[in-house]
């Protein structure tokens, strides 16, 4: 996944032997473990550390096939074994499996615990010389122990989920070609479209994935075209998605539709390993893409398509096409506007606002803003038991030419239900300036990549007609943040309630009683807390399709968990510390929606909310070791055969 350079230059001789010296140099950010990360350690799915432990937990949900109660049953023995990664414990094999697994002789004779591997390799982590070196190294990790990589970022989420995500995910993708080592998902060919459902069926049978992951590579992480790149970003959304949402990791699939590239430097690079041809579009890019839709639904009935990065032409357009027909979601257009609403919500309880009577300015018309003013709008219109387009009035929509109307230029479909009136909108501003003194809104969002263009006069002129507004600066990187939270919170004198698209320190001020310096901490608007809690749900009730009240009961269970109900000064949405106790709420509420939809195709999936959460949390993956139980190759599941992603059916494909 996080391919960037070779190991071999970077990691210190004796490795097992020596304790790394860590150098400020190249450190950033590995600590000893904090509090909250010790308390994640702690909380990690009700103490199931040990392999003792496991061996004696029971769930009245054992028997589900994707239960991860009691022995793990394997077929392998030996070298096979130990090199393949979900399998693979290392030197935590205990005396009984390195007895019954014929491993004497080939680990070293001390029996380790999971949490040592941990120390060990967290201290490999930050001996590396920077974040690329570190998401190598987390690839070659992965690589070989799927649940010590697992458990190593689970316990360090906080510090690496950029250098597994973005941005350094995106710096590994810019380098894919030159720094290619090993393929990892399915390579599709524009150009070999009868071959595409072979090539899909190589990767198992009907039963055996959950969730795949695909992108055409065209808009990846802000960085554009990557073309066949765009593989290691499905590999990535997949890593969250077992990290935070518990789905097995080897009942997973990334894909790659290669249609080219418009980018010239990948063109004209010899070492290129996509179609060296601009990119297609049109009707041969919609049959391809059928083809793939088709071939998926037939190989894998039971799988979840997660959409990812498609350009901004494609992206809306293939997910309205499908969504009616098949379970499919896309992070860009419908986790963006989840999560944002997830903050509004949490915003508006501090308020004491009604979600049906809030006026909503959106700065930033593309994908995201117009994503983001739909799940709104529909929120909104469910809320006051009103039309979408009744509902549509409450929301303004501003681009680069000002206030979008009926007289605008070019509008795209999505965008012309929010035109408004241009013979109402003749003789007024309609720069953002304008339109906050004209609307007087109590929300504003930012998705429009230009920089501080939240300024003092504009938040001031907002905080004169709303008592507590909501300002969500959302684009990124940080650098193209509209605004930052300190200069929020100073011009609107504490009263502000922001979340922010990356990450920042809490700010300071005298906004307590009688002038007190109180510490508000910032929320970020990161969809990791809310797309794989509704892929989870999703994944486990096999749900149909994915409706719009699945996506508004997502965006309630993540304000339901928002600290900022408790404490003001707290952030508005959770964060990735508390991430799988989120994904279970998510997935429970998404559940609960879908049932009510009728789109739930699971057997006897529990109603009352205990026992649905019980039932959520016995089928998430943990990185955990489970005893291993040997079990014959002829009575073996595929499982346990280890063939899952391994071999398919490609024979039986006509």
């Amino acid at each position: 996944m996080f391919h960037v350079k070779s190991l071999i230059s970077r990691i210190p001789k004796r490795v097992l032997v020596t304790r790394f010296p860590i150098h400020s140099s190249h450190s950033r950010g590995c600590t000893a473990v904090s509090q909250r990360q010790a308390r994640q350690t702690r909380n990690m799915s009700d103490s199931k550390n040990s392999q003792d432990g496991e061996h004696q937990r029971s769930s009245k949900f054992s028997h589900l096939p994707l239960s991860t109660s009691g022995p793990l049953e394997c077929a392998l023995k030996g070298t096979v074994l130990l090199n393949h990664p979900y399998f693979n414990k290392g030197s935590a094999f205990t005396k009984e499996e390195r007895r019954d697994f014929a491993l004497h002789g080939l680990l070293p004779q001390r029996i380790q615990t999971l949490e040592q591997q941990v120390q060990r390799a967290y201290e490999q982590y930050c001996s590396q010389p920077n974040d690329l070196a570190k998401n190598t190294f987390m690839t070659s990790m992965k690589e070989q122990n799927e649940v010590l990589f697992y458990r190593l970022l689970h316990d360090h989420l906080e510090e690496m989920f950029s250098v597994v995500y973005t941005p350094t995910e995106g710096d590994a993708i810019q380098n894919y070609s030159r720094l290619f080592r090993k393929p990892e998902g399915v390579f599709l060919n524009i150009n070999d479209m009868d071959h595409v459902k072979r090539d899909l069926a190589q990767w198992g049978k009907a039963e055996d994935i959950d969730y795949i992951v695909v992108t055409d590579g065209e808009e990846i992480l802000g960085i554009g075209d990557q073309g066949c790149g765009g593989i290691l970003i499905s590999v990535a959304k997949l890593v969250l998605m077992t990290i935070c949402g518990g789905i097995h990791p080897n009942r997973v699939l990334p894909v790659v539709l290669d249609c080219g590239t418009d980018n010239e430097e990948l063109l004209k690079d010899d070492l290129y390993l996509g179609l060296r041809q601009k990119r297609t579009r049109g009707e041969k890019y919609d049959e391809f893409v059928e083809t793939f839709v088709k071939a998926a639904r037939e190989l894998y009935p039971e799988a979840y398509i997660h959409f990812e990065d498609f350009g901004l032409d494609n992206a809306r357009r293939l997910l309205e096409r499908y969504r009616p027909k098949i379970p499919c979601f896309n992070d860009d257009v419908q986790g963006t506007g989840c999560v944002t609403l997830a903050a509004i919500m949490a915003g508006l309880h501090i308020s004491k606002q009604k979600l049906s009577d809030i006026r909503l300015v959106v700065f930033g018309a593309g994908t995201a803003g117009v994503g983001i003013a739909d799940h709104v709008r529909d929120a909104i219109a469910a809320d006051a038991d009103i039309s979408p387009e009744e509902a549509g009035k409450q929301i303004w929509l501003i681009d680069k030419p000002g206030l979008l109307t009926t007289k605008s230029n070019s509008l795209a479909d999505a965008q012309k239900k929010y035109a408004k009136s241009h013979d109402d909108w003749a003789d007024k501003k309609t720069d953002l300036l304008g339109v906050i003194k004209e609307v007087k809104p109590h929300v504003v969002i930012g998705t429009s990549t230009k920089p501080k263009s939240f300024t003092e006069e504009v938040v001031r002129e907002m905080a004169k007609h709303v008592e507590r507004p909501i300002i969500l600066p959302l684009s990124n990187p940080t650098k193209l943040h509209e605004a930052m939270p300190e200069d929020l919170l100073n011009w609107t004198d504490g009263k502000a309630l922001v979340a922010t698209g990356s990450p920042f320190d809490p700010v300071k001020g005298p906004w307590g009683k009688d002038g007190k310096e109180i510490e508000i901490q910032v929320a970020e608007c990161n969809n990791s807390v809310v797309f794989p809690g509704i892929g989870l749900g999703s994944v486990l009730s096999r749900a149909n399709r994915v409706t719009d009240k699945m996506l508004m009961a997502a965006s309630k269970g993540v304000a339901e968990m928002g600290p900022a109900l408790k404490d003001n000064t707290a952030p508005l949405l959770p964060g990735v510390d508390v991430v799988r106790d989120v994904s279970v709420r998510v997935a429970r509420r998404v559940i609960l929606a879908a049932m009510e939809e009728g789109v739930v195709e699971e057997k006897d999936v529990p109603t009352k909310e205990e026992d649905l959460d019980e039932w959520i949390r016995e089928q998430m993956w943990d990185p955990k070791y489970r005893p291993l139980k040997y079990v014959e190759g002829e009575k073996a599941s595929r499982g346990a055969k280890g063939d899952l992603r391994v071999l398919g059916n490609p024979n039986d494909v006509d």
